[in-house]
């Protein structure tokens, strides 16, 4: 394999359209070059099969031990390992990029700390989520679906053309809400809609007019908080602030990201995780880029004060996503995503 392998991990709660989306990107051309690893939480690989029937070439495999992400032990490491060694004596070019369709039960933390082991291949990491038009509203109160939607870099509105023509506005709102995040596709084009879902990140950012929208319908347990720093922080203190976040939440933190600015660096330093597994911290930008410097916290369950009273404290003042909050146009010109390491 020679350059970056894009990696996008495809997650969705049951039932909302997964299998059926990856389908049909695969008769599309953009599929060449990909190969496919479905993950089912039940004995009999139905997904898989039902892939083969259109997948073509595409080189496909199954797990078999279960839900991946309860799965500590699984065989994704050595099946990614096999698909990047295996000969494509019919192929155009070496292997570009990797599928895995999990179960709709797998939360993506768990799933990505698996590829983090993979360090001896250069890729970059995705997760796409997606969102059923139909039943999203009543699958939010499934804590699995809020932690798929909270993980992912981009969700996909699926099931679009059995829904009112009202609904993909509405559906972006409550997206947004449980995500200010995340790109989001919600086109009911179906044909466009499929091609957009696995094309590259564009890095845009947070779309200001979401942004600025309440969260009538998101999680009642899933808060969006932002946190901007009050100075420059020196980079250990901030290092300790996310180590310290980490481990107060646990499980609870579902997505960070965000840009700082730090006393040791003139460009400032992009922070991200998916649950407690963060990327390494990198300057992003140009010296002396405006850019004003924030974190977006999405995290469960959080009390009254538990941001403030993390370690060491004074470092941020904290507000919740609320309508009308000065911080709509935070996270304008993010990249897209990098390598996922431990």
């Amino acid at each position: 394999m020679t350059g970056i392998l894009d990696v996008v991990v495809l997650t969705g709660f049951l039932g909302s359209g997964k299998t059926t989306l990856l389908r049909d990107s695969l008769t599309l051309p953009e599929a060449a070059d990909t190969a496919i690893i479905v993950n089912e939480a039940g004995e009999i690989g139905l997904d898989g099969l039902i892939l083969r029937e259109t997948g073509g070439d595409v080189p496909m495999t199954m797990l078999a031990n279960g839900c991946v992400c309860c799965q500590m032990t699984s065989d994704l490491a050595r099946t990614v390992e096999a698909l990047l060694a295996a000969e494509r004596p019919e192929a155009s070019g070496p292997l570009r990029r990797i599928v895995l369709e999990t179960s709709g039960l797998s939360r993506p933390g768990p799933v990505l700390r698996q590829f983090a082991s993979l360090a001896g291949f250069p890729m970059r990491v995705s997760v796409v989520a997606t969102y059923d038009a139909l039943r999203g509203p009543d699958t939010a109160a499934f804590e699995e679906a809020a932690a798929q939607w909270a993980a992912a870099h981009r969700i996909v509105v699926t099931k679009l053309d059995a829904a009112p023509a009202e609904r993909p506005g509405e559906a972006r709102a409550e997206i947004a809400a449980l995500n200010p995040l995340a790109e989001i596709v919600a086109d009911p084009d179906r044909a466009a809609a499929v091609a957009a879902a696995f094309a590259p990140l564009s890095g845009a950012g947070l779309d200001p007019a979401l942004l600025a929208q309440g969260r009538d319908g998101a999680h009642p347990r899933v808060a969006v908080w932002l946190a901007r720093p009050l100075a420059p922080l020196p980079y250990d203190d901030l290092a300790a602030w996310l180590d310290n976040l980490a481990g107060r939440l646990g499980e609870r933190l579902l997505r960070l990201k965000g840009l700082v600015r730090v006393v040791e660096s003139d460009r400032p330093v992009l922070v991200e995780s998916v649950g407690t597994l963060f990327s390494r911290p990198r300057p992003f930008g140009r010296p002396g880029d405006d850019t004003a410097p924030f974190v977006v916290v999405i995290a469960r369950d959080l009390a009254a004060g538990e941001l403030e009273g993390i370690a060491p404290a004074g470092l941020f003042r904290f507000a919740p996503r609320v309508p009308g909050t000065p911080f709509a146009r935070a996270g304008a010109g993010l990249p897209r995503a990098e390598a996922v390491r431990a």
